[in-house]
C-alpha cells in the first residue's frame, strides 16, 4: 500500500525573521537600552549609585552584558562560568550548594553566595536633542527582585518603591535626564528572599544560584509631549450565538505629569473606522478616556473578520491606532494589536469546566511551557517552539507562573495558539498564612501590570489566579478588584485544582496528575485522578528521555551509560529525582536495556504510546473531558522528564505520539473496550467516511478485519464499532486502522502494539502522582523482529529561507519495518538539522508498503551544506541518501 501523505506547506514554510517581527526600536521617541552595559557585584565596587550614574564613570574589571539579561545570564556570556545545562556544571558554580532536587527558591542565599549581595547593572548613553522640552520616562519591564535605580547621579527609586519580579515600572526621568548629551543609568538590584514574590521552577529543574536576580525584561526610554497615552485596550462583545456583528470599546490611559490641565484630542482608528472625542487632563492626573460602541456607532463592527484558535478558522489581527493631539501638535501615539472575539466558559452538565470560543466549545489540548533556565529571550527558538505546539496539532499553552515576552504573545495571536496564564505554586506566591502587608500590594500590583499587558492578545483566554491552590479571601478578593478595574476581557479561576472557595465557588478544573509514567489504558480506566474525564490542567505519563544524539550532547561522555547521578540531577525535585520507575516499566516491558542506544530507543517507544493513549483517551471523551494540559511542553535546561522536545528542540517519541493522537480528523484504538473511535476538531462534517481495522499476530498473519462507513459530525467523538476479543493471539500484537473520505482518500491512519497479557494497574496504592503497576504488558518479542532495510528517496524544494525535504520510504521486504525514524542531516553522517517540522516520524511500514512524508526547516540550519536525509528504527537498518534540490 502505498500513503501520500499532504502537506500543508503555507502553513510552515515562513520561519520569520524574529528580529522584524519584533516592536523594533524605531519610533523617534523611543530608545531601546539594550546594549552597552556592564554588570558587577557590589562587595567588588567601592562606589555608590551617586558616583556610578554618572557620565564619565568607566567601569573597570566589570562584566559585559546586555539587557535583558540576568546575572548569572550575563557572566555565563562572560564565559566566567561554563554551561551550566552539560553535565554537573550547575554544581560547580558558586552558591549553588542546595540539596540536589531542593527547591531553593524556598531557602535563603547561602551566606558565600557571590548572589547574596547585591550586583550593579551600569550603561552609558545619547539622548537625542530632539527630546528637549519633552517628557521623558524610563521604563523597567522586568526587574528581579528589588532595586536602587539612578540615573545622572540622582536617586530615581528605591527598594520601598521598586520590588516585585512580575511589576513593570515607569518613572518619569525629565529633570534628570540631559537630552543632547550623554546619559548614564546605574541599577542595584537585589535578590529575591524565600519569603518574596518571585519565581520558582518547583521540581521541574534546578534554580540557578543567582535565583534570577537581574534586569530579566527590557529597559526604554521614551519621549512624548505634555501627555503620555498608555493602555490602550479594544473589548469586543459578540451577540452571540450571532456572529453577525461585533461591538466594540475603545479605552485608553491618559497621563499628564505637568503643572497645568491639558486640553486637547484622543483620535482612534482601526483600518477606515475613526473616532475621536476632546478631553481635559488636570495637572498631575490620570483619566481614562472610552469610546463605547453606543456614542459612537461606528464601533458596531458588521461581518467582523473574527479570530479562532487555529483548527477552529482564520486568526483575523486588527491594528487600533491612537494619537493624543494638543497645540495644534501630537503629544503621543499608541497602538496595539487585537483580535475580535469573545471567550466564555461555563460548568457544564457534567460538572466540569467547558470553554467556548465565539459561541464555539473547545476541546483544550495543550502543555506546560518552561521558559530558558536563566530566563534568555532567544526569539528565534521561541518561534520554532511555537510552530511545534501547531505542528503537533495542539492549541493550548499553559504559562504557571512563567509569563512571557511580548514576543511570545505575538506569535501565539498570529498561529491561533490559545494561551492559559497565571501565577505558580509552590513558593510564597500561595504561602498566603505568612505575607506581609508589602505581599498583598505587591501581588494586587503584579497582577494589574502583567493583565494590562495581555489583555487585547486574542491568543490570552484565562487567567489563574492561584496554582496548587485558591488563595483565601483577602487575596482572592484583591486579585479580582484588579481584573474588573483592568477590564479583564476573559474568565478566570482561583486555582487549577478542584477545590472551591468562599468567593467564587468551584473552580471546574482538576489537577490531579499523574507526572509519573502510567501505562496507556490508565487514561481511560482511571475514574477518580487524573484519567479522561473533565479539565485536567497538569499531568503527564511521566519522563521523557531525549533520543541518543541529544543525550550525548547534555551528558559526558563517561556518564552516559549506565545510569547515573548525572541521569538524575537532570530529572526533577521531589518525587520526581529520578526516572527509576520509567526504566523499571521500561525494562519490564520492552526488556532490559543493554546501552544508552538501546535505552533511549525504548524510551521513544514508551514515550510515543504514552503520549498518544492521554491526548485520545481525552479526546475520546470530550466533553465529559473538557481539556488536558500535558506536563509539560518542554524544558528550561536539558531534562530527562516531562517534555514533547528536547531543549536543544531534537523532537522524540512524545513529539510524535502527540502529533497523532491530535490530528484534526483522527482514528483511534480505545484500550479499554476496544472500540475504534473516529475524533473530529474541525467544526466541519464528514459525511460517508470509511473506517477499517486489522489484526494481525506477530507474524502478521491477519486475525481480524472490520470495517464501517459513517457520518463524523463537526467537533465530534464518534464510535465506529468495537474489535472482537480473539483467542489465541501471540503475547505482542498489532491493531492497524485506516480513516479514508468518501472519495477513498486516506485521511487518518494509526498503528498499535499491543500485549495479550495486558498492563494491570495498582489502584489501591495510587498517589497524588501516579498508580503502579502490578504487572507489566510484554512487548520483549519486538526484539526479534527481522531487520529491514528501507528503500529511500529523497529531494528538496528551496523556498527563498526556506526548504522542504520530501521523503519516500517503503519497506520492500516481507517483514515489519517498525517505529521508522528519520532525520534531514546537514549532508550524509552530518548533524541532525533543527529545528524541523516532519508531517509524521517514529512510524512503521508494513511489508511492500510506501510512505510520503515532507519536512520544513530553515536553510541556514544546514550550515552551508546540502540536505540529506538519514533513516534508521527498531529494526531498520540504518542508511542515508542526498536530499538534492529539483
Amino acid at each position: 500500500m502505498r500513503v501520500k501523505l499532504c502537506f500543508a506547506l503555507a502553513l510552515w514554510l515562513v520561519w520569520i525573521n524574529p528580529g522584524a517581527a519584533q516592536a523594533a526600536d524605531v519610533a523617534a521617541s523611543r530608545i531601546a537600552l539594550k546594549e552597552g552595559w556592564h554588570v558587577q557585584s557590589s562587595a567588588q565596587v567601592g562606589e555608590d549609585g551617586s558616583k556610578l550614574s554618572q557620565a564619565g564613570f568607566t567601569p573597570s574589571g566589570w562584566h559585559d552584558a546586555t539587557v535583558p539579561s540576568t546575572v548569572l545570564a550575563a557572566v555565563v556570556e562572560d564565559k566566567v562560568y561554563p554551561d551550566p545545562g552539560y553535565g554537573m556544571n550547575l554544581r560547580s558554580i558558586p552558591g549553588t550548594t542546595y540539596r540536589i532536587g531542593q527547591n531553593f527558591s524556598n531557602i535563603e542565599m547561602p551566606a558565600d553566595s557571590p548572589f547574596k549581595p547585591s550586583w550593579w547593572y551600569q550603561t552609558s548613553f545619547e539622548i537625542p536633542a530632539r527630546f528637549a522640552r519633552k517628557q521623558m520616562w524610563l521604563h523597567f519591564d522586568g526587574i528581579n527582585y528589588r532595586a536602587n535605580i539612578w540615573m545622572n547621579g540622582q536617586k530615581i527609586a528605591g527598594t520601598d518603591q521598586v520590588v516585585g519580579m512580575w511589576r513593570i515600572f515607569e518613572f518619569n526621568v525629565t529633570s534628570v535626564a540631559r537630552p543632547g548629551k550623554s546619559n548614564a543609568l546605574a541599577v542595584e538590584i537585589f535578590a529575591p528572599h524565600a519569603d518574596d514574590l518571585a519565581n520558582t521552577w518547583v521540581d521541574w529543574n534546578p534554580m540557578p544560584p543567582d535565583k534570577n536576580m537581574g534586569l530579566w525584561r527590557p529597559v526604554y526610554l521614551t519621549a512624548t509631549g505634555p501627555v503620555e497615552l498608555r493602555h490602550p485596550q479594544v473589548l469586543t462583545h459578540l451577540d452571540l450565538p450571532s456572529l453577525a456583528t461585533a461591538h466594540l470599546t475603545v479605552s485608553a490611559e491618559l497621563r499628564n505629569p505637568t503643572a497645568a490641565g491639558v486640553v486637547g484630542n484622543l483620535k482612534g482608528r482601526i483600518g477606515d473606522v475613526e473616532f475621536e472625542q476632546r478631553v481635559e487632563i488636570p495637572a498631575g492626573k490620570t483619566e481614562t478616556v472610552t469610546f463605547t460602541p453606543e456614542k459612537f456607532p461606528q464601533l458596531n463592527v458588521r461581518d467582523p473578520r473574527l479570530w479562532w484558535p487555529w483548527q477552529m478558522g482564520a486568526q483575523n489581527l486588527y491594528n487600533l491606532k491612537l494619537e493624543f493631539d494638543t497645540g495644534g501638535e501630537v503629544s503621543d501615539r499608541a497602538e496595539t494589536t487585537f483580535g475580535i472575539r469573545e471567550v466564555t466558559s461555563e460548568i457544564n452538565e457534567h460538572g466540569y469546566r467547558q470553554f467556548k470560543i465565539n459561541g464555539k466549545s473547545i476541546l483544550i489540548l495543550g502543555a506546560g511551557w518552561a521558559p530558558d533556565m536563566m530566563l534568555r529571550e532567544m526569539p528565534e527558538k521561541t518561534e520554532a517552539e511555537i510552530r511545534y505546539v501547531r505542528n503537533m496539532n495542539l492549541n493550548t499553552i499553559r504559562l504557571e507562573g512563567k509569563i512571557e515576552t511580548d514576543y511570545f504573545f505575538e506569535l501565539c495571536d498570529r498561529h491561533g495558539i490559545l494561551v492559559l496564564a497565571g501565577w505558580c505554586c509552590c513558593d510564597h506566591w500561595e504561602r498566603w498564612k505568612s505575607w506581609k502587608p508589602e505581599d498583598y500590594v505587591v501581588s494586587a500590583d503584579s497582577l494589574r501590570d502583567q493583565v494590562l499587558r495581555l489583555r487585547n492578545h486574542p491568543s490570552v483566554f484565562d487567567w489563574l489566579y492561584g496554582s496548587d491552590n485558591p488563595p483565601p479571601p483577602r487575596a482572592e478578593e484583591a486579585y479580582l478588584k484588579v481584573l474588573k478595574e483592568c477590564h479583564w476581557p476573559n474568565p478566570s479561576q482561583s486555582s487549577a485544582t478542584a477545590k472551591p472557595t468562599s468567593v467564587t465557588g468551584a473552580s471546574g478544573l482538576k489537577m490531579t496528575g499523574p507526572y509519573e509514567w502510567v501505562p496507556p489504558d490508565y487514561w481511560l480506566l482511571d475514574k477518580k485522578n487524573g484519567g479522561a474525564y473533565g479539565f485536567n490542567t497538569e499531568t503527564s505519563p511521566g519522563p521523557a528521555v531525549p533520543p541518543v544524539a541529544s543525550l550525548k550532547r547534555m551528558l559526558p561522555a563517561d556518564h552516559l551509560w549506565p545510569i547515573d547521578e548525572v541521569w538524575n540531577f537532570h530529572a526533577g525535585g521531589g518525587e520526581f529525582a529520578n526516572i527509576k520507575v520509567f526504566t523499571a516499566a521500561l525494562n519490564a516491558r520492552y526488556g532490559e536495556a543493554t546501552s544508552v542506544e538501546d535505552y533511549a530507543e525504548k524510551s521513544q517507544l514508551m514515550t510515543y504510546e504514552g503520549e498518544r493513549a492521554m491526548f485520545e483517551a481525552y479526546r475520546r471523551n470530550k466533553y465529559v473531558s473538557t481539556g488536558v494540559i500535558q506536563w509539560m511542553l518542554n524544558n528550561a535546561w536539558p531534562s530527562m522528564i516531562w517534555h514533547l522536545y528536547d531543549y536543544y528542540l531534537r523532537p522524540g517519541g512524545g513529539y510524535f505520539g502527540t502529533q497523532k493522537a491530535c490530528e484534526p480528523l483522527h482514528v483511534q484504538f480505545s484500550y479499554d473496550d476496544n472500540s475504534v473511535v473516529v475524533t473530529n476538531s474541525l467544526q466541519e462534517l464528514f459525511k460517508g467516511v470509511t473506517v477499517a481495522a486489522k489484526v494481525y499476530d506477530f507474524d502478521l498473519s491477519e486475525k481480524s478485519s472490520k470495517q464501517a462507513t459513517l457520518d463524523v459530525g463537526p467537533d465530534s467523538s464518534t464510535r465506529a464499532f468495537t474489535l472482537p476479543e480473539i483467542a489465541g493471539l501471540s503475547k505482542t500484537y498489532f491493531v492497524q486502522l485506516t480513516l479514508s473520505d468518501a472519495a477513498g482518500e486516506l485521511k487518518s491512519s494509526n498503528f498499535y502494539w499491543l500485549s495479550s497479557q495486558p498492563d494491570v494497574l495498582d489502584w489501591k496504592k495510587s498517589t497524588w502522582y501516579y498508580t503502579p503497576v502490578k504487572t507489566y504488558s510484554d512487548f520483549t518479542t519486538l526484539k526479534s523482529l527481522p531487520a529491514v532495510q528501507l528503500e529511500l528517496k529523497a529531494a528538496t524544494e528551496g523556498k527563498g529561507e526556506e526548504n522542504v525535504t520530501q521523503v519516500t520510504v517503503k519497506n520492500p521486504s516481507r517483514h515489519l519495518a517498525f517505529f521508522v525514524h528519520l532525520a534531514v542531516t546537514q549532508g550524509p553522517g552530518g548533524e541532525e538539522v533543527l529545528p524541523v517540522l516532519w508531517q509524521d516520524n517514529y512510524f512503521e511500514l508494513m511489508p511492500g508498503e510506501a510512505k510520503e512524508i515532507a519536512a520544513a526547516y530553515a536553510v541556514r540550519d544546514l550550515n552551508g551544506h546540502s540536505p540529506a536525509v538519514a533513516v534508521d528504527g527498531w529494526n531498520v537498518t540504518a542508511a542515508s541518501v542526498e536530499a538534492p534540490s529539483r
